[in-house]
């Protein structure tokens, strides 16, 4: 039903942010409109060697504002448009945890609108950098839950009500969210798999990509599974596995994915299964896409990716997996990067002096590896590389500033 009311939505006369195409002429693309989406996918020979499976990432940090939500914010502009909400040097608003906030303001300044973003205090320096560099007006704001009446996409949604020409896109319960997945991830996957794809793993915040990409590539092949990668301490994975909204326990340092409620844009988008994914498991995987495969991502690619892992673990040898390798990883410099930020936030993942015996505290806190770990590290210097465990720390450490 979703599939036939995007499609009928989608086949009536629809004015594109601006009244103009986005393609010109063969491979020439109009502007910053026209560059959005249409990302490559990419094998990851190290995991796919590892699995015995395809894994693909899609590239989306390689859309223009650098992330998978600047076709979100696309397909949000376009429907307040259609919609007849959002004039001439109108206002978007929007609360996100950066990067659909990125993607938007990218976009009004192409189509002259004013950008104003509401945000957790809690996201990293350079997304907030970036903003204020293009020119949105960002309000930062405490980090409180969703059923807070200061939550910041209540404090947008109020802004936005406030001010003539304005328009909050409610990225999380907007479903032109899911629409830009449906009519473009979607389709790009079945064209460039060729119709060849087992199972997609996507983590997920506001549920537009998982569900949209779900929704299409069900229609072309109802074996297709759709599986939620899921951080600790979201909600969806017990909701998805037992069907209560209660939090996994832990936390992560993720940023845009996991949720404590389920999304408008979740709601009835099929997903087979969900696996909870650690963010040791992630930062392994974001470590190792760079230093294996020379891709510069965020920790939540890094979460995609080792969900994929597992799926290919699970379905066995000779499968394709598709992931989605979401964003730069300029924009967590600060942090996942950070040798002052894991110094600070992350002494259990990573002590960053070769005291005697911290690799066992590693493994009994964290993950089997670290028993193989124990042994061989029980010194004060990096020693010499026994296997990709063991080369995955010393990597780590000298990546960093």
């Amino acid at each position: 039903m979703l599939a036939s009311r995007l499609l009928r939505k989608s086949a009536s006369t629809v004015r594109l942010c601006g009244d103009f195409p986005r393609a010109l002429s063969g491979d020439i693309r109009h502007g910053i409109l026209g560059s959005v989406g249409n990302t490559p996918l990419i094998r990851l020979g190290r995991f796919c060697d590892e699995t015995g499976c395809e894994i693909l990432g899609k590239a989306e940090f390689m859309n223009p504002g650098g992330s998978v939500k600047d076709r979100a914010a696309l397909y949000l502009i376009k429907d307040a448009e259609e919609q007849g909400l959002l004039k001439p040097g109108g206002t978007v608003v929007e609360g996100t945890a950066g990067n659909t906030g990125i993607g938007l303001a990218h976009l009004c300044n192409a189509l002259g609108y004013k950008c104003v973003i509401f945000m957790p205090n809690t996201q990293s320096y350079e997304k907030v950098e970036t903003l204020k560099t293009l020119g949105a007006d960002v309000r930062p704001v405490p980090a409180v839950p969703f059923d807070n009446p200061d939550n910041y996409n209540h404090q947008a949604k109020r802004f936005a009500d406030s001010l003539d020409n304005a328009v909050w896109t409610n990225q999380f319960d907007n479903r032109a969210n899911r629409r830009a997945h449906y009519e473009t991830t979607g389709p790009e996957i079945w064209k460039q798999t060729e119709g060849k794809v087992d199972a997609v793993v996507f983590a997920t915040g506001t549920g537009g990509t998982l569900s949209g990409v779900g929704a299409f590539l069900k229609e072309k092949d109802e074996k297709v599974k759709v599986i939620l990668a899921d951080p600790q301490g979201s909600v969806l994975y017990n909701y998805i596995t037992k069907g209560k909204l209660e939090r996994s326990e832990g936390s992560s340092y993720t940023e845009g994915i996991g949720q404590g409620r389920l999304t408008n844009n979740l709601k009835g988008s099929g997903i087979d299964q969900a696996i909870l994914v650690t963010d040791v498991d992630a930062l392994q995987a974001t470590f190792k896409l760079l230093h294996e495969e020379g891709i510069f991502v965020g920790l939540s690619s890094g979460l995609n990716v080792a969900g994929a892992v597992q799926v290919a673990r699970l379905l066995g040898p000779g499968h394709t997996i598709v992931t989605a390798l979401c964003d730069v990883g300029q924009r967590s410099f600060n942090r996942i990067w950070s040798r002052s930020f894991l110094e600070e936030k992350g002494r259990a993942f990573f002590s960053l002096a070769w005291l005697p015996g911290f690799y066992s505290t590693l493994h009994v806190l964290f993950h089997p590896i670290m028993a193989r770990l124990a042994t061989r590290f029980r010194c004060r210097r990096p020693p010499r590389p026994c296997g990709h465990e063991c080369r995955m720390l010393p990597l780590l450490l000298a990546s960093l500033p």
